[in-house]
């Protein structure tokens, strides 16, 4: 796992910053957010490697990849004869992490009976192992990570506004790739030089100027993982031009982001405008520009969020992150306008 941050944009940069001050005091449990493949794993790790922790474990837990019925005990530990299987007794990752930082990834897929538990390590600092009632003190960082929007989960009651508070002591959020283009040739070279000292036994290939500019120029759906798994492949396996285009031209299909929220507008849209706009002789003594102005700009505010709610599944979290309004001012334009979800 590759730990370096790397990236010259203002948003990288502040994020180095927020990094040095916050992690020598790990008493303060950090958040991390930002869309799937961004980097928030190379975020903790930074955090746990500037900190006094550093000379103990880094334990990661993926919140989604482990089965609820599972993840209690990974988590707390099991003692022998706990459960029908349970024939040792065994550590959980709280204990492992002694010392150290455990990292939550995917926290906001962690189910409400869990997050019932970890608000109370995080509050008493001590927790017991399934099957035992002796306590355990806790001495553990917890760094979380989402790409959920935990307030959207605490208003659909799918997590707890108590826990959302002890982890959000500190929040990171980390821009999507498409927002940081400076960070797009930064990262190429990066992880370029990473591949050619790994792999030292075989040929990697050359990265072209126009292979190189195409890269730059793309707006990486699936953030900094997609643009590794690409370079990867074009280092170590080739991908003619043919190929790299058809790669590039994939049509997203996720419903979490939208590339390019420029859409332009269609011809009906065009259309309902100069209807406003074209005023016979007989409407002379009741023009108003300024009626005609506010006219025209909601026809096309309206297109405009309707289009971005669309492209993102409704998802009005994201949609107000797109359209660079808040969420409340986004919910006040969805009623005045009457924009209505599809059937």
């Amino acid at each position: 796992m590759h730990t370096t941050l790397v990236g010259v944009s203002p948003a990288i940069a502040k994020i180095r910053e927020i990094i040095e001050l916050i992690a020598l005091d790990t008493a303060l449990n950090v958040i991390i957010t930002g869309e799937t493949g961004v980097g928030k794993e190379v975020v903790a790790r930074a955090l746990y490697e500037k900190s006094p922790r550093n000379k103990k474990e880094f334990v990661k837990v993926n919140c989604a990849a482990i089965p609820d019925t599972l993840l209690e005990s990974e988590l707390f530990g099991v003692e022998q004869g706990a459960y029908t299987g349970a024939n040792k007794k065994r550590k959980g990752k709280f204990e492992l992490a002694d010392g150290g930082v455990l990292f939550l990834d995917e926290i906001g897929d962690m189910s409400f009976h869990l997050q019932a538990k970890l608000l109370h390590v995080l509050q008493s600092g001590e927790y017991n192992r399934l099957g035992s009632e002796s306590n355990i003190k806790s001495n553990t960082w917890v760094i979380s990570a989402t790409n959920n929007n935990l307030n959207e989960k605490i208003r659909a009651k799918e997590f707890r506004k108590d826990l959302y508070y002890r982890l959000n002591m500190v929040q990171i959020y980390i821009r999507p790739l498409r927002e940081r283009p400076t960070d797009i040739p930064e990262l190429i070279k990066h992880y370029t030089k990473i591949y050619q000292e790994k792999y030292t036994n075989r040929k990697i290939n050359e990265l072209d100027t126009e292979t190189f500019n195409r890269l730059c120029h793309y707006s990486w759906p699936g953030n900094v993982r997609q643009l590794i798994s690409l370079l990867q492949r074009i280092l170590l396996i080739g991908c003619d031009a043919a190929t790299l285009n058809e790669i590039l031209s994939e049509k997203d299909t996720r419903t979490d982001m939208v590339s390019d929220p420029a859409m332009p507008i269609d011809g009906h849209i065009i259309k309902e405008i100069i209807d406003i706009v074209s005023i016979s002789t007989d409407d002379m003594t009741t023009i108003s520009l300024k009626k005609i102005k506010q006219d025209t700009a909601n026809i096309v505010e309206k297109e405009i969020i309707s289009r971005v709610l669309g492209v993102t599944n409704w998802n009005r979290t994201h949609a107000s992150k797109i359209l660079k309004i808040s969420y409340k001012t986004l919910l006040t334009k969805i009623d005045n306008l009457n924009i209505s979800r599809p059937n």
